[in-house]
């Protein structure tokens, strides 16, 4: 099926530019040229994907995204200045699956929606009715129980909600506890392809996990840092 995705800008030469892009490469676009608008639309008609601009009047990408994750997980792209780092750090932690700095190259943009869109795709179970895949396993880690094919997470029995890309994390983490994944292998695994990253994205996921987990446990501990050599998750 052609993927939907949603364009949230107050600049009509991007939204135009890339709405023309992605229609290029066979995507269907809506667009939107501020926040307030675009917000019962996403929720009462969500696309597969949308693009938010930080710097909107009205209501700005990072108040967009705040309402948008109380009702959906809907993956996210930021569009961000190039110097705004506390901005991409900041929607990151709230729940933004990825973000690109502007001046921005549409190759790049088509390169990352793509890969959140597989993403998306290998967290969801198939609805044909022949021929399936065989269900991924679910993971039982101590207190921790993840169900890829529903996309579902519970810790203690108690339901935490994850973005596609905290679930690829963490699942990355989980399938083998005490091992360490550095930040390359956990860049691989959430985002796959040739497509950089730096640091600052992982670690923000990972503030953003362990944040959620806190909220149903503010014991949490599960996952730990390395420093210097990246992550690991104990159930012990």
């Amino acid at each position: 099926m052609t993927a939907t995705i949603a364009l949230v800008d107050d600049d009509r030469n991007i939204l135009t530019s890339v709405s023309i892009a992605l229609q290029a490469e066979g995507f269907l676009t809506r667009v939107y040229s501020d926040g307030e608008s675009a917000l019962k639309a996403l929720v009462d008609n969500p696309p597969d994907l949308a693009i938010f601009d930080i710097k909107m009047p009205r209501m700005d990408g990072l108040e967009l995204l705040r309402r948008l994750r109380e009702k959906s997980l809907l993956p996210v792209i930021f569009l961000t200045s190039k110097d705004d780092e506390l901005d991409e750090a900041l929607g990151l932690a709230m729940g933004a699956d990825d973000y690109i700095a502007k001046p921005f190259s549409q190759r790049l943009l088509i390169a990352r929606i793509r890969a959140i869109l597989r993403r998306t795709e290998l967290t969801q179970p198939s609805t044909a009715d022949d021929a399936q895949p065989a269900a991924p396993d679910k993971i039982v880690r101590g207190r921790l129980a993840m169900d890829p094919a529903r996309h579902k997470v519970t810790w203690g029995g108690q339901p935490v909600t994850l973005t596609v890309t905290e679930f690829l994390i963490l699942e990355t983490l989980a399938q083998r506890p005490g091992i360490v994944k550095n930040r390359n292998q956990l860049m691989d695994a959430a985002y796959q392809d040739d497509i950089y990253v730096d640091d600052r994205t992982i670690d923000s996921h990972i503030k953003r996990v362990r944040r959620k987990f806190r909220q149903v446990d503010p014991e949490f501990d599960a996952i730990e840092t390395l420093y210097g050599a990246g992550y690991r998750f104990s159930e012990e």
